[in-house]
């Protein structure tokens, strides 16, 4: 914490906002190798919960990297900070009483630890949207494996920079195995079950 700066409460509380939304807030944080489906599933998830009328907002790894943090490269240090910022963000979506879908590589398991420690253990769900390095590379719907294999792209995550897979993440999907659809539901799924308890 800066020496200078202050943590000024609002009067209207996250408990207020969640209230009026009629929703439990939470950070869903998709993680993945690059074309292993995690925009698509979190387009179809966003959707699926609009349907059930609740409050989400989706940030998505290439719209982020656009704007907020366009100053970023792909270093390692580079990532960390891109991490800790999309986190930042997703916990003052978390204060609006919003359900938020974090669609982000996120290789590093320090970084969504780190992630997690922001926005609070009891608040984030990790999802693992999991596919084999060969199969991302087939759908390549960038074409961003190709140019990484032929290296006009450097630090390029499953091929010279590592992906570590969750451990324990609170939802795994195989999109080797399963569809949007498919996916999706394992994902409204576990929403519903953990809302039930």
């Amino acid at each position: 914490m800066k020496p200078d700066l202050v943590f000024h409460p609002t009067v209207v509380t996250p408990t207020a906002r969640a209230a009026l939304k009629a929703q439990t807030p939470l950070v869903i944080w998709f993680t993945g190798l690059s074309g292993a489906g995690k925009s698509t599933i979190a387009n179809g998830l966003e959707q699926a919960l609009l349907t059930k009328g609740r409050h989400t907002f989706l940030l998505d790894g290439d719209n982020v990297r656009l704007g907020l943090c366009r100053d970023l490269g792909f270093s390692d240090k580079d990532r960390e900070e891109n991490i800790r910022r999309i986190a930042e963000v997703s916990k003052l979506f978390l204060d609006s009483g919003l359900i938020t879908i974090a669609s982000f590589i996120s290789p590093f398991r320090q970084d969504r630890k780190i992630a997690r420690d922001i926005i609070g253990a009891e608040s984030f769900i990790e999802v693992f949207i999991d596919a084999p390095l060969l199969e991302c590379e087939k759908r390549d719907p960038k074409g961003l494996y190709k140019k990484a294999r032929a290296g006009s792209i450097k630090n390029f995550t499953g091929i010279d920079s590592i992906y570590e897979q969750p451990l324990s993440p609170e939802v795994h999907i195989d999109t080797f195995k399963n569809d949007v659809e498919q996916s999706v539901r394992i994902i409204l799924d576990y929403l519903e079950q953990r809302a039930s308890q």
